[in-house]
């Protein structure tokens, strides 16, 4: 492959020896709806081919990663880089109630709020009608919902000889059930001091067969940003940083340590960049490192992070090597369908240099996608870019071959802004863009998105809360159909049966300022004329659920909602085609209630406390099972 050639399998020609390794004016709550004019013009194409090709050798890769570090670094390390999209855990999507199969037919269960049906999010509590599981102060524990009994428990700090942090995520497919761990949590105790492999991510495979126990380990150096999985296989993307180790002199001048700083960079090796992995498989350790081979970039790529992307099926015997590939670049959101692995980040575009202002009118979110429809390792296909940054990866939805996009620009003080949907189109390797439609809250930001099939929804607020219901359905031609002015915002949108979408965010004053939490029913049936039908709201309070949707529980044939407050209870409700109403409360005591699911037509509610049973149509107590 020569140095232009596209390399659609992130493979070379030549493989390569060696390697170890998502309302403008303020107005009374449901007050007139304004249908505002399209904004619709075919966007520009990205300003350079985003594709990603693979290095043609070691040597190659070696010296362009030291290329790009060395323009980057200054006095105090690298300079800002990629910035991060801010502010919001990514958000996820619909609550669908599933059976598992088998002999014997489990209960109805709810599942994870997820993003995108078929593409599992890890989250801190997973069930499969049949048990739950859970994962809080290093232990794993299994829970038979039909006995309301514990039947299974794991220390995982002494299975893998770590420090654990309060929680972590996990994934469950069958009898397997695969622990996130992103980090090691502080070291109490007369232990020997951590070593540097000590805090690196790790994943842990337990069989739930039996009494759980550890079958497989990995951990790799970086830090873990996201996973996915379909069917038995899970993607998990891990973002490290080259690890060198920079000088200070305190009486040098910029200059001078920007220099030294240089210097370390010449003399690195590979292996600065490289992430290294090791994993155990019938109690024998492996280790590796990322090749050469496995590395692909784009033409502006950067030496100051790199992408892995891992694979595990986790119905195979164990977790293995991970079969990694990496790029040269950097993300913050990841987003996933049951076919594809989409990696977003934001930056400026050019050469990213320590001594440059940061421009917030100039950033651009570029996107990476990998075809994920087979197991195994994941294949690049396209990438693209556009200007403005995600909130989340709400603000991402692939429909129809076709991939939308809504991204707000400021400019350099922050004070105004714009927001758009793009709309991108697979062509070759390029994601290109075919269609935007813009002017979406001047002067705001978006706070939410939800795409429902050929419809999106956004909300943007400074001051008050337009509520925007788009027409998606030609990607040429996107378009405003209607608006809603209200006053709050929605951090969180769901889908509810009817034509009805329920928001969830804060109620606000007429000067923005925040009062509480609020719950809006709005119609959606007219896309010219959405209308809030109710409102919930609970002053000085928030939901979890505002910036961590996986604490979303709604169930569309009774319409139960779950929302766990910030002040320690959940708020359970019933939500109609016109109104919504108050249920009751669901106590923790002590704790911190986090997660709700159903079993068998019983609500669960976990905190690192214990687990609390409780039917749903009276918040009245069925039992509770501390975690002790």
């Amino acid at each position: 492959m020569g140095r232009g050639g596209v390399e659609t399998d992130m493979r070379p020609v030549t493989a390569v020896a060696g390697t170890v390794g998502l309302l403008a004016l303020p107005l009374l709550a449901g007050s007139a709806v304004a249908t505002v004019p399209t904004v619709s013009t075919p966007g520009p194409p990205p300003p350079a081919a985003l594709r990603l090709v693979a290095y043609d050798s070691c040597a190659e890769a070696l010296a362009g990663l030291r290329a790009a570090a060395t323009a980057t670094v200054g006095p105090w390390g690298f300079g800002p880089g990629w910035r991060r999209a801010g502010g919001i855990v990514p958000a996820q999507g619909d609550n669908v109630m599933g059976r598992e199969g088998g002999t014997a037919p489990a209960p109805a269960y709810s599942t994870t709020n997820n993003h995108e049906p078929g593409a599992d999010e890890p989250d801190l509590v997973k069930t499969d009608g049949r048990r739950i599981v859970t994962v809080a102060g290093g232990v794993l524990r299994v829970v038979d919902p039909a006995t309301r009994r514990e039947t299974g428990r794991l220390d995982l700090a002494g299975a893998d000889r770590g420090r654990w942090w309060p929680d972590n995520d996990l994934l469950l497919h069958g009898d397997r059930a695969l622990v996130l761990v992103r980090s090691p949590g502080p070291e109490v105790g007369p232990w020997p001091a951590r070593d540097e492999a000590d805090v690196r991510p790790r994943l842990l495979l337990v069989d739930l067969a039996g009494p759980p126990k550890v079958v497989g380990t990995y951990r790799i150096e970086g830090s873990l940003l996201d996973a996915r999985m379909t069917g038995s296989t899970v993607r998990v993307v891990v973002r490290s940083e080259p690890r060198l180790a920079f000088p200070y002199a305190e009486r040098s001048t910029d200059a001078e340590r920007t220099a030294a700083n240089r210097a370390v960079i010449a003399k690195a090796g590979l292996d600065a960049w490289l992430p290294g992995y090791e994993w155990t498989a019938d109690g024998v350790r492996h280790t590796g490192r990322v090749g050469c081979d496995r590395l692909s970039r784009p033409a502006d790529a950067t030496g100051t992070s790199l992408l892995t992307v891992l694979s595990f099926d986790l119905a195979a015997g164990g977790l293995g090597d991970g079969d990694p590939v990496s790029v040269a670049s950097d993300a913050d959101t990841v987003y996933g369908t049951p076919g594809s692995l989409y990696l977003a980040g934001v930056a400026e575009p050019g050469p990213r240099r320590w001594d440059r202002p940061w421009r917030p009118e100039s950033v651009r979110t570029t996107i990476y996608q990998f075809d994920t429809g087979a197991p195994g390792r994941p294949r690049y296909v396209a990438a693209g870019s556009v200007p403005g940054s995600p909130v989340n990866q709400y603000a991402l939805s692939e429909w129809q071959g076709h991939l939308r996009v809504a991204t707000t620009r400021e400019n350099r003080r922050g004070t105004t802004s714009a927001s758009a949907v793009h709309v991108l189109t697979r062509r070759g390797d390029r994601l290109a863009q075919t269609g935007v439609v813009g002017g979406l809250g001047r002067g705001e930001r978006i706070y939410s998105v939800r795409y429902l099939g050929g419809t999106g929804y956004v909300v943007t607020f400074r001051q008050t809360d337009p509520l925007y219901a788009l027409d998606l359905t030609d990607p040429a031609a996107p378009r405003v159909t209607g608006e809603l002015k209200i006053t709050g915002w929605s951090s969180y949108l769901h889908p509810v049966p009817g034509d009805r979408l329920l928001g969830v965010g804060q109620e606000a004053d007429a000067r923005g300022r925040p009062q509480g939490l609020q719950v809006s029913l709005f119609d959606v049936h007219d896309p010219a004329r959405p209308t809030r039908l109710a409102r919930y709201h609970v002053p000085v309070d928030m939901s979890t659920a505002e910036y961590e949707p996986h604490a979303f529980l709604f169930e569309p044939t009774t319409g139960l909602l779950a929302l766990p407050l910030v002040t320690g209870s959940i708020r359970l409700l019933t939500v109609t085609d016109r109104d919504i109403a108050e249920v009751g409360t669901v106590d923790h005591g002590t704790g911190q209630a986090r997660r709700s699911l159903l079993v068998g037509g019983e609500l669960w509610t976990v905190s690192e406390a214990g687990l609390r049973v409780t039917d749903p149509r009276t918040a009245r107590s069925l039992g509770w099972l501390p975690l002790t």
